[in-house]
């Protein structure tokens, strides 16, 4: 028989993501699988291979135990007698089977193999796998620490977190920022999980935050979402603080002001709000006193649109690094250092 008389036929493999409703694939692939004289799968009970059944195709099951060598075999003698064969890959990847088919073909060029997508990952796909690996870390049979946990326990973690994040950033250390916000993202899907063993009627998911945050950006930014315009991005901040009262029906400029922020970002924050109420600099914390002395450090440098918390910790950061340098120098030329006076000191300081 001539390859005229017998054209060759083909094995398809589907290829599809757990991340995506089983039955939503892509035409390209709901054409395939209708279009194949036969589609098998290694497990019927698959969400895909349950979907595609539902829609009408005929879905065969191999062999209970086939290894994919055996299994891609009898696919490509199967294509090989002139059929055309759909494969539901597992949403794993079913990385042996590709192979298996890939060798098969190079043993024998008369099957096409061909792959299909019949669906795709989207942006912040693995998000998904983020909150499905915590809740296997929170449900029975998972972890015992994260079973432990609450609330209340995790609040340490969010500032250690986010005081980790804000070091990367000062340290202009990009690689190590995105492994901090993974450490800092992961306690918001931590909270979120605690969050669903709550009793009916109190319970929220990380989908209510992320749906929360979303429903407020909207709100907060008509001049994007909606008809408003604005001249820059000043009157952006201003439109901000004036949707934001009226949503939260707030009675004192005080309110929403976070009570465990940093002694320095709190009085910034409040000195921002007595501002707004034009409260006279007499009537702020006064006397000769450290505390008082430290508000207004802070006051001053908000009037100058500075942070006092960042720079004193770039200071904080600077001695740090410059008593550290100190050291080594000290430690690689078999110095003592606890044996210094103040002259010897600073003698070493300025060398470095």
């Amino acid at each position: 028989m001539t390859p005229e008389e017998h054209p060759p036929g083909r094995v398809v493999l589907v290829a599809t993501t757990h991340r995506v409703a089983p039955g939503l694939l892509s035409w390209v692939a709901w054409s395939a699988l209708r279009a194949a004289d036969e589609v098998w799968c290694a497990d019927p009970d698959d969400a895909v291979s349950r979907a595609v059944a539902a829609a009408g195709v005929v879905v065969q099951t191999v062999r209970p135990g086939s290894d994919p060598a055996s299994t891609a075999d009898q696919l490509h003698q199967r294509a090989a007698a002139g059929r055309s064969v759909g494969w539901l890959a597992s949403p794993e990847g079913d990385l042996a089977m590709t192979r298996a088919l890939g060798e098969a073909a190079l043993r024998d060029g008369s099957v096409e193999i061909e792959l299909v997508h019949g669906s795709y990952d989207l942006p912040g796909y693995r998000l998904l796998d983020l909150v499905a690996t915590m809740d296997r870390l929170r449900s029975p049979g998972g972890c015992p620490w994260d079973a432990e946990q609450s609330h209340a326990s995790l609040a340490p973690y969010v500032l250690e977190e986010a005081y980790e994040v804000r070091d990367a950033i000062d340290d202009g250390d990009l690689a190590g920022l995105r492994e901090e916000l993974g450490d800092l993202l992961l306690q918001v899907v931590f909270h979120a999980r605690l969050a669903e063993e709550l009793p009916v009627g109190s319970a929220w998911s990380i989908d209510d935050v992320a749906a929360g945050i979303v429903a407020k950006l909207i709100r907060r930014h008509p001049h994007v979402f909606g008809d408003v315009d604005v001249s820059g991005a000043d009157e952006v901040v201003a439109n901000w603080e004036v949707i934001k009262t009226a949503e939260k029906g707030r009675t004192s400029v005080t309110e929403g002001v976070p009570r465990s922020l940093p002694a320095l970002l709190l009085a910034a924050e409040l000195v921002r709000a007595a501002r707004r109420l034009a409260v006279p600099e007499d009537l702020w914390p006064g006397g000769d006193a450290l505390g008082p002395a430290l508000f207004h450090i802070a006051a001053a440098a908000q009037q100058r649109g500075e942070d006092a918390e960042a720079a004193l910790h770039g200071v904080c950061r600077d001695f740090r690094d410059r008593l550290a340098a100190v050291e080594r120098a000290a430690r690689d030329a078999g110095v003592d250092l606890g044996s210094f006076d103040a002259s010897q000191w600073r003698e070493r300081w300025v060398a470095g």
